[in-house]
């Protein structure tokens, strides 16, 4: 997960390098020590990993976890937007907003 330029959702990137390891959910879960359905649920998106699962995760296939943590606040801002259905305009009117919430709160 270099670049992340990958369009999938979290949970397939999550899946496709457990995968790509040769590695059971099985196994995986031990040595994250978790549930080996809450790997399930988190590799076909059914539930969201806490920042303590995700950085776990991170931590065990050797990647940044801001990589993961990106992907997963990307995934929950775009099922918004389509839930929603809310016009992408909103995303100019956001980066906006976050310019001036930086401002505000390195004013403080």
């Amino acid at each position: 997960m270099a670049a992340v330029k990958n369009y999938s959702s979290l949970g397939e990137q999550i899946r496709k390098m457990r995968e790509d390891t040769g590695l059971t959910l099985k196994i995986v879960a031990e040595n994250l020590e978790i549930d080996i359905s809450l790997l399930a649920k988190i590799e076909r998106n059914e539930r969201q990993p806490s920042k303590s699962i995700l950085n776990q995760i991170a931590n065990y296939y050797h990647i940044d976890s801001k990589l993961l943590q990106i992907q997963m606040l990307s995934d929950q801002i775009a099922l918004k937007v389509v839930n929603e259905n809310i016009d992408e305009s909103i995303f100019k009117v956001a980066e906006e907003k976050v310019k001036y919430l930086k401002t505000v709160q390195n004013g403080k």
